[in-house]
């Protein structure tokens, strides 16, 4: 007698907790996800507001401030509203232009000079093989100078009496020049300075960049017979373009800012031959105490560096659009 084969039922379904099972509620991990980026905001969100606070409001203070005349009488501040005279008035003054000249031709004078060199420094460590950390050490040292001493140092290798330059100049037979108080060489002066003092920012920056190229481009190029020239304008500089365009932005945002050097070496002098924007604005606004025209400069400044920030970067994502 054949016996009968019970074929066994089918499985049932297993209740995984990813199934939503109701419109009304969400699955283990939809809840697990929501309650971690629900910790995340709760954790960074402070932190966020607080910068916020502190970026935002004051610069909505200095907005408002543009458009008011600020006077005191009797150590209260009167506001009164002059709309947009402020702006008005800043194509007007003579030093306000002259400072956003000056600034313009510092700023990419210094620029320039600081990326020229600091790429040629870091190209040449690459190719250093002893003594690497030594040479490194010994390029950023002018970066770690406070401003003040640069200042001092600057001042005293620059006196027309005593100066170390000009006592190098009276060694060649040429007669001293008065490098800080001619308006001819004045702003050199103070681009020199600043050379002096930004190239190893942008020394370290190239050399990051230059360690993190894959070296197999290289021993491509070494295979097909390049030489150290082609590899450096067919190779290197198209591959370091984008820490080229960032390290650019970077400098000539802060160059547009400059102030300490400019006040410790010639206080905007002789006549408006360092006057730089920076210090228009702080004459505006601190000596002069017009508060309210001084931050309408200020908002213009702003203005000014975040259009330069936006095109650097917007070249930069254009640049790695093509590539």
């Amino acid at each position: 007698m054949a016996l009968a084969l019970k074929t066994p039922p089918p499985p049932k379904p297993s209740r995984s907790p990813e199934i939503i099972r109701g419109p009304w509620r969400l699955s283990r991990r939809s809840r697990l996800l929501n309650d971690d980026r629900a910790w995340r905001w709760a954790t960074f969100g402070p932190a966020l507001g607080f910068m916020l606070v502190l970026s935002v409001l004051p610069l909505i203070n200095l907005v408002a401030t543009s458009f008011h005349e600020i006077r005191w009488v009797g150590g209260t501040a009167l506001w009164s509203a002059v709309g947009f005279d402020h702006y008005a008035a800043l194509p007007g003054d003579p030093l306000v232009r002259a400072g956003l000249v000056n600034t313009v031709v510092f700023a990419f004078a210094a620029v320039s000079g600081q990326m020229v060199l600091g790429f040629a420094l870091a190209v040449l460590c690459t190719r250093i093989k002893s003594g690497r950390l030594a040479f490194r050490t010994v390029f950023i040292l002018p970066i770690l100078i406070p401003g003040i001493v640069i200042g001092a140092i600057w001042k005293l290798m620059l006196n027309f009496d005593f100066g170390l330059v000009n006592q190098v100049v009276a060694a060649f037979g040429a007669a001293p020049h008065d490098w800080l108080g001619s308006p001819a060489t004045a702003l050199l002066s103070v681009v020199i300075v600043d050379i002096w003092h930004w190239t190893p920012f942008c020394f370290l920056l190239f050399l990051a960049g230059l360690e993190s190229l894959p070296q197999d481009v290289y021993e491509a190029a070494q295979i097909d017979g390049a030489s150290r020239w082609q590899e450096l304008r067919y190779v290197t500089i198209p591959l370091m373009v984008p820490t080229i365009i960032v390290t650019f932005a970077f400098r000539l945002v802060l160059a547009f800012k400059v102030f300490d050097e400019i006040y410790l070496l010639t206080g905007g002098g002789p006549g408006t031959a360092t006057e730089v924007i920076s210090f228009t604005l702080y004459h505006r606004f601190f000596t002069e105490d017009r508060v309210g025209y001084g931050s309408a400069i200020a908002v213009a400044v702003i203005f000014l560096v975040s259009l330069l920030l936006v095109m650097s970067l917007s070249a930069r994502r254009g640049r790695e659009g093509l590539a």
